[in-house]
């Protein structure tokens, strides 16, 4: 798979500043959605392009029951393989420098007008793993499977660095409830090298990890009302967020509780 689409960041170096210190855009910047366009509309065609890829590979893939001609796969348990990335060709602040090679949070420190220095480009890659591991035969509605995905990008120019999650999805985990979902997941995400030296350089707390617990189950009530409560744990918020409360103090450790429905007419 591959697609190219116009790139429109939220600004330039006019506001970047802001953008990066998650304040509001510059409102003499022309090109800034955040104050000038507010339904994202406004495209412009000279600040680059985002460039996407992605190979696939299914392994032991489930027959289609409706072809004519399905092919039987083998008793193999189906998992899904992908590996893929983005290029945007467009120019970036830079968490670090400003535009005269100082430290950009040390200037900010001390009061200074300044603006980041701009990076041309930007990228990610990711790698994701969807695997059945076990089910008792090739009809049952009940089986295990496992996940995994992960990303990396560059650290001069954006927030999280990294990022990694995974987990197990146990369909039909109870008798008489062949649609139902139990899942349990784990993940984390570490702040980039440069937005740690910002912040240092700002006399801030530095950002590390964060790590969060998932637990969800998925519930068919009806065959067109599906219910799916989930409650998270996040360990070290933002990677160890200064509280606006407390400050010195890290915000506490957090617990999540949310709500699904799916109705089908």
């Amino acid at each position: 798979m591959f697609a190219a689409a116009d790139d429109n960041p939220p600004g330039n170096q006019w506001n970047s500043f802001t953008v990066q210190n998650q304040g509001q855009g510059n409102v003499h910047d022309a090109t800034s959605q955040t104050t000038n366009d507010a339904c994202g509309c406004r495209f412009n065609m000279n600040t680059g392009a985002l460039l996407i890829g992605e190979v696939q590979y299914a392994l032991n893939p489930e027959p289609d029951e409706d072809h004519p001609n399905r092919k039987r796969s083998g008793h193999g348990l189906p998992g899904v393989y992908k590996l893929g990335g983005y290029y945007d060709t467009a120019r970036f602040p830079d968490w670090r420098h400003d535009v005269q090679g100082q430290s950009l949070g040390a200037a900010y420190a001390r009061g200074e007008v300044t603006q980041p220095r701009m990076v041309r480009g930007n990228w990610l890659l990711y790698g994701i793993v969807d695997q059945m591991v076990w089910r008792p035969y090739r009809k049952s509605p009940t089986s295990l499977g496992v996940f995994a995905r992960a990303t990396g990008n560059g650290g001069d120019r954006n927030m999280i660095s990294y990022a990694v999650d995974a987990g197990v999805n146990l369909k039909a985990p109870f008798a008489g409830r062949e649609n139902d979902t139990l899942g349990l997941g784990w993940g984390l995400g570490r702040a980039s090298s440069g937005a740690r030296a910002y912040y240092r350089a700002l006399g801030q707390h530095a950002p590390g990890t964060e790590n969060h617990m998932e637990l969800t189950y998925q519930a068919e009530v009806q065959p067109w009302f599906v219910l799916q409560p989930d409650f998270q744990y996040v360990f070290n918020p933002s990677g160890g967020l200064e509280s606006q409360k407390w400050p010195g103090h890290k915000v506490a450790d957090e617990l999540v509780f949310g709500l699904h429905s799916r109705i089908s007419f």
